[in-house]
């Protein structure tokens, strides 16, 4: 009895330290712990008692993840299937991108193609087609992509007119 008392106390522990770090998902925190080798029935009982106590939440993980992937560049797409990945569920992911709104990826899919491009002050056909790839492997759509490629396009225009 007073193992499983201790392995319990453990269990919360680590999952403590681990959300003390950073927000996780459940599946996460289930996945390290039992890494850990916990057993399924203490980590369970223990993710659940996190969640009563507003220490564990998948929504603020979800709404955390997309915060920290928007700033690196990446698109709604790839973003949603990461939050898939770990253990968020479908409605939860759809929910927190609603957060952003598509001008706000189109915007950010200029920057993140803006500079990739550098300081180069032509666009051609082949370079135009590695920036539309490359965007779309960070996960934007084809409209996004598209208008980020319109606007780049407009900012290439000025600066060879201002030259």
């Amino acid at each position: 009895m007073t193992e499983q008392i201790t392995d319990q106390a453990l269990a919360r522990k680590k999952a403590m330290d681990l959300l003390a770090r950073r927000e996780h998902s459940r599946l996460e925190l289930y996945r390290k712990l039992q890494q850990r080798k916990f057993a399924a029935h203490i980590i369970n009982s223990e993710l659940d008692k996190l969640i009563d106590e507003g220490l564990l939440s998948d929504e603020r993980f979800a709404e955390a993840y997309l915060r920290s992937r928007f700033e690196r560049g990446k698109g709604p797409n790839i973003i949603f299937s990461e939050l898939l990945q770990r253990g968020v569920i479908e409605a939860l992911a759809n929910h927190a991108l609603e957060g952003i709104t598509e001008e706000q990826w189109c915007e950010l899919a200029y920057e993140t193609m803006n500079k990739k491009l550098g300081n180069e002050a032509e666009l051609d056909y082949d370079k135009q087609l590695k920036l539309m790839k490359f965007l779309s492997y960070r996960g934007f759509t084809r409209s996004q992509i598209e208008k980020a490629k319109d606007l780049l396009r407009i900012k290439l225009i000025r600066n060879n007119e201002n030259k």
